[in-house]
């Protein structure tokens, strides 16, 4: 058994994924920005997920805007057949690099065929829908708008399946009197449990939950208690962070970020760590 096969392995759209994936936002410049400083190694750190079992990754075609999709294309087109690419619409970028909402019927149609172009692909297996009523953080505000351009565009064959990022409660039984939702990607880690509920909900329902920003929004107290658990593992914070979550729920599927190789390995190693209850205890309490 691999160390991905370790972390399970979960429904997702069509198909069977392992619970350990991979976030391509960072392969981008600076800031998710333009091209990056080494793309032979963001294809080398692409190539490598692939080597270690890992078959969901996280994109869209705003990173860079562009970059990340065409590097993925470059490097693992054609693309194996158990490998699930889940893609985000609904923002774009200014001159500057600034996230600017892009919920109109133009805007996500132009977006679902630039995803389609710059990756290589007839049909976009997964595609969530961000919110942008806050860039930030989930807002409310209706998406029955923007749903019924994706659920025109999945009659034409280009989107398989539709999923939601950066939303609330509301917006997703919203989606769900219109449509099968095929995950929800929100910001959750130790120290953003917001969502809690939110995950036992589509849980019960079946719905895999895909949160970003794994170790993000720690307060240095918080972070100190994280390094001092990781120290006593023999694992750093991130993986600490990264076991918690697969442990959390069996509904979570991860999908940590990197463009170097050796962190890549590091993520995946999380998949070994068993993190005994009193761990798990001392780290619900941060």
């Amino acid at each position: 058994m691999t160390t991905v096969q370790l972390a399970g392995t979960r429904q997702l759209g069509d198909k069977q994924v392992f619970r350990m994936g991979y976030g391509a936002m960072q392969l981008a410049g600076p800031g998710v920005f333009g091209p990056p400083d080494n793309p032979e190694q963001a294809i080398e750190v692409l190539r490598l997920a692939i080597e270690q079992g890992i078959n969901h990754i996280d994109t869209s075609d705003f990173y860079g805007p562009h970059i990340t999709n065409q590097l993925i294309r470059q490097a693992l087109h054609p693309y194996q057949k158990e490998l699930c690419l889940v893609t985000k619409v609904s923002a774009r970028r200014d001159d500057k690099g600034n996230w600017i909402p892009a919920m109109s019927e133009s805007e996500l149609t132009r977006a679902v065929e630039e995803n389609l172009e710059n990756l290589g692909l007839d049909q976009l297996e997964i595609v969530n829908l961000r919110s942008m009523y806050d860039v930030h953080k989930p807002a409310e505000g209706s998406l029955e708008g923007p749903l019924t351009t994706l659920l025109n565009l999945q009659s034409r064959g280009l989107i398989r399946h539709i999923g939601l990022s950066n939303v609330t409660p509301t917006q997703i039984k919203e989606a769900l009197a219109l449509t099968p939702v095929a995950c929800v990607q929100n910001c959750y880690n130790l120290a953003e449990r917001s969502d809690d509920a939110l995950i036992d909900w589509l849980e019960q329902r079946d719905i895999p939950y895909v949160p970003y920003f794994p170790l993000g929004g720690f307060t240095p107290l918080q972070s100190a208690e994280l390094s001092a658990v990781a120290s006593e593992l023999s694992a750093s914070p991130m993986q600490v962070a990264l076991a918690w979550l697969l442990q959390r729920s069996p509904n979570i599927l991860l999908i940590p970020g990197t463009s170097k190789p050796a962190h890549l390995l590091a993520n995946i190693d999380a998949a070994k760590l068993q993190l005994p209850e009193a761990y798990i205890e001392r780290l619900n309490a941060l």
